[in-house]
């Protein structure tokens, strides 16, 4: 599958607006296009963030949608959106162990990489580190996006709840440092997000 992600930032009072739109018009637009398999939206309302990914069948899928939706995006994210970037990956990992539920809790961690250790990458992170995230509880998914050209990538871990969000970060941790070792990746960031709705079908 592949994907484009939208993350925005703006005024923490007006984020439910945005997350209000997503889920009406916002959602509506995404379900006529072909190759659609589903959407995400996740928030931290403390600093104002607001992280929306759509899931694609192919890539020209996902290009001929952004044809459609590039003008109504600004749109729909006012008047909450101060800033606005948009990345394209492609999902290497789609690993659901359950339904990820409203209010559970995303932990995004930003990776940098050579571009010719992209399948290196890949295999680490099934071998390695998916079976490390499987201990710990309440995982509901783990997914690797890359983006194979920039040499940039997102591993995104999903928890039924805030607790089991809190309760993994050791875990996760220890995952994270002997994954980035054996892929030779750099991680760049690492963010923690409310689940606000995911329905990504991935089989």
């Amino acid at each position: 599958m592949f994907v484009r992600a939208i993350y925005t930032t703006g005024d923490p009072t007006k984020i439910d607006t945005a997350i209000r739109a997503l889920n009406t018009e916002g959602r509506d637009l995404l379900e006529d296009r072909p190759g659609y398999r589903g959407a995400s939206v996740f928030v931290d309302r403390a600093l104002g963030k607001l992280l929306a990914a759509s899931w694609w069948e192919s890539e020209q899928d996902r290009r001929n949608s952004d044809e459609v939706l590039r003008e109504r995006r600004t749109a729909i994210l006012e008047p909450f959106a101060g800033t606005l970037a948009v990345f394209n990956y492609e999902a290497l990992v789609f690993h659901q162990v359950r339904r990820p539920q409203a209010g559970g809790g995303l932990r995004l961690t930003r990776l940098e990489f050579d571009p010719m250790d992209t399948d290196l990458l890949a295999e680490t992170f099934r071998a390695t580190v998916v079976p490390k995230l499987d201990t710990l509880t309440g995982l509901a998914r783990a997914s690797l996006l890359v983006d194979r050209e920039r040499g940039r990538g997102m591993v995104g871990a999903v928890f039924v709840d805030q607790a089991s969000l809190a309760a993994s970060r050791a875990g996760q941790a220890a995952a994270r440092h002997e994954g980035a070792a054996k892929a030779h990746v750099t991680v760049t960031g690492l963010e923690e997000f409310e689940v606000v709705f995911t329905d990504v079908r991935g089989d």
